[in-house]
């Protein structure tokens, strides 16, 4: 089979499942933290916040995905591509964090804000190192697994 150059769909697809376990268990630590360090525990409200994100930034993240995808034109492989790549979700995946939080605390106070600036720092480690991780599948591994039986 040709050497594949660009990320499937699929990849993006799976990529963003993957990063959603991952950043969302780090939310529901993180909503669990703030909350509990500020009087205000509650598993339920961690849990409502993490299920949101689950849904809203998983289709957000294909998107940034795809879209660095074409402005690069390859996957982001250096680590100055994946620390531009980074910053970029980090904003709006943060920004997306502190909405999802206020609505469900139904407050935008400094809980909210807590939570946002808390994730900031936790996600942005745990998503470079994703990244970082992804990039030791090489491209069409995936596609050549799940297309095998054609």
């Amino acid at each position: 089979m040709a050497t594949l150059k660009k990320s499937s769909h699929i990849r993006s697809i799976l990529k963003g499942i993957s990063w959603r376990f991952v950043a969302t268990t780090d939310t529901i630590l993180v909503v669990l933290l703030i909350t509990c360090l500020l009087e205000n525990c509650s598993i339920e409200d961690a849990i409502k916040i993490g299920a949101s994100e689950f849904l809203i930034k998983l289709a957000i993240f294909y998107f940034h995905e795809r879209i660095w995808l074409r402005y690069l034109g390859k996957q982001a492989t250096t680590n100055r591509e994946i620390l531009y790549k980074s910053i970029s979700w980090r904003i709006v995946a943060t920004t997306m964090t502190f909405v999802i939080s206020g609505i469900v605390l139904k407050s935008f106070n400094e809980i909210a804000l807590y939570i946002a600036l808390t994730e900031l720092f936790t996600k942005f480690v745990l998503y470079y190192v994703h990244e970082k991780i992804w990039l030791k599948l090489p491209l069409g591994r995936i596609r050549n697994y799940l297309f095998r039986f054609k």
